[in-house]
Parts: C-alpha cells; sequence; structure tokens
C-alpha cells in the first residue's frame, strides 16, 4: 500500500508518469500554455489518465507548494489487471461475482460500495480510467479500509470489461429501471457481474444495448430512485441470498 500523495510541477508529474507510478488524477490549470505544458497534456492522453481543468485557485487550495499550474495525485492503491483476476478467479473454483461501475462520481458512494462489496464476497471492482470518482482519501475512510482487501480493476470503456466478462462465461446484470424484471425475478447463481449506473445519468444506453440481463428494484414510495450505494447494497445482497439457498 502506498499513502496518498500529491506531485506538483509540470516536470515532476510527467517524470512520475514516465516512471510508471499509479497517477489517480491530474488537475491543470485552465488557459496555461507552453511547450511543456502541451507535452503533459499528450502524456495524459496516449496514457489515458483522468485529468481536469481547474481555475488556479483550486491548484492553490491543493498545495501551498509552486504547482506551476499542475497537480497530481498518486493513487493509494495498485490497481489490477482485469484478464488476470478474471481467469485467477476462475480457477479457484468460486462463483465470481464481479461489480462493474459505469462512471460513479461520489467518492464516498464510491467507498461504500467498496464496504458493502468486501462484505459480499465480491471478487473485484471495474470502474473506468475517465470520469469516475477518483481513488483519495475520502474513499479510503468511507470504505473503512475494504478498498485495500477488494481487487479493482481500471478500463478504458466499461463495455470493453462487459465483452471480456461475456467472453469468460460471466453475465452481465445491469441494474437498471429500464426493465419489467424486478432482481428478483433475475438469477445471480450463475457467475456474474452487476453494473451500477453513474448518480445522474445512470448506465449508458450504449452499454445497456450488450448487457445479458436487466434488473431492477421496486420502489413502493414516491421517490422514483434510491442512492446508488444502497441500490447496490441490495443487488449484491440478492445474490448473497440465492447463493447461500
Amino acid at each position: 500500500m502506498q499513502e496518498q500523495t500529491q506531485i506538483f510541477g509540470i516536470r515532476a508529474v510527467i517524470e512520475a508518469i514516465n516512471a510508471g507510478e499509479t497517477i489517480d488524477k491530474v488537475f491543470l490549470q485552465k488557459g496555461l500554455k507552453g511547450e511543456l505544458f502541451t507535452e503533459l497534456e499528450s502524456l495524459l492522453r496516449k496514457k489515458s489518465i483522468n485529468s481536469s481543468y481547474v481555475p488556479v485557485e483550486k491548484l492553490n487550495r491543493l498545495t501551498k507548494n509552486n504547482h506551476q499550474g499542475v497537480v497530481a495525485q498518486i493513487s493509494p492503491i495498485e490497481f489490477h489487471d482485469l484478464e488476470n483476476l478474471v481467469v485467477s478467479v476462475m480457477e479457484s473454483g468460486k462463483t465470481p461475482l464481479f461489480l462493474l461501475l459505469d462512471q460513479l462520481s461520489d467518492v464516498r458512494n464510491f467507498g461504500a460500495i467498496i464496504r458493502t462489496a468486501e462484505c459480499t464476497g465480491v471478487n473485484g471492482i471495474v470502474i473506468q480510467k475517465k470520469g469516475g470518482a477518483p481513488v483519495n482519501g475520502d474513499t479510503i475512510k468511507t470504505s473503512a479500509g475494504a478498498i485495500f482487501k477488494v481487487p479493482i480493476c481500471k478500463v478504458d470503456h466499461i463495455k470493453d470489461a462487459v465483452f471480456y466478462m461475456q467472453a469468460s462465461g460471466i453475465k452481465v446484470i445491469a441494474a437498471t429501471e429500464k426493465t419489467n424484471n424486478t432482481l428478483y425475478d433475475v438469477s445471480f447463481k450463475e457467475p456474474c457481474a452487476i453494473i451500477m449506473g453513474s448518480e445522474d445519468r445512470g448506465i449508458n444506453p450504449s452499454i445497456l444495448k450488450v448487457v445479458d440481463d436487466k434488473a431492477k428494484l421496486p420502489l413502493l414510495g414516491d421517490i422514483e430512485s434510491l442512492n446508488v450505494s444502497v441500490a447496490c447494497g441490495a443487488f449484491l445482497y440478492e445474490a448473497v441470498r440465492q447463493r447461500l439457498s
């Protein structure tokens, strides 16, 4: 386990990326120009590293040091290779249960989901390299340390993970209200992966087109949605219930 660390300065961040550091996110000052800055932008695109352009005030809050318009966060965990993880779980004789998070954005929801995943025996969590919640101190705290126990994989696109799961004999189930099936109508007993969508947009429509099954939670009140971490808990414990019965 690495400690949560920041790197600041354009050249320092470039060197860290080239050295293979696990960079979780890079914050770039809006409007910054220059040859070295352009080199960094190109490297971030090439390596598919999560980045965002922010006002200088945000960078000043992140560090008191001379950041030169760039602050990078090193991930406190090492990410796993998806293909290697799936193979090792299949070979272990366990019935695989994976969780795919389609650009979940809130770090506390992310941490809460990781904690529930650890409690329900999830074999691995898959997130997208760009557009999702970072792995930071808030994630660690909300997960109650579970983040160090559940393997997490990063992929370029969640759809890539869906296709790989399916090719490996793992059924992919989308948690979505765009179906007539409730989660009690769907079997979680065989090898499966559950997809949870982002807080505001849900699961990407292009992903919904390629999943094996869809399921929703029955909502009996007037509010038409649940917090994503609560919904995820309901799905995971239904999988546990079916597998224990």
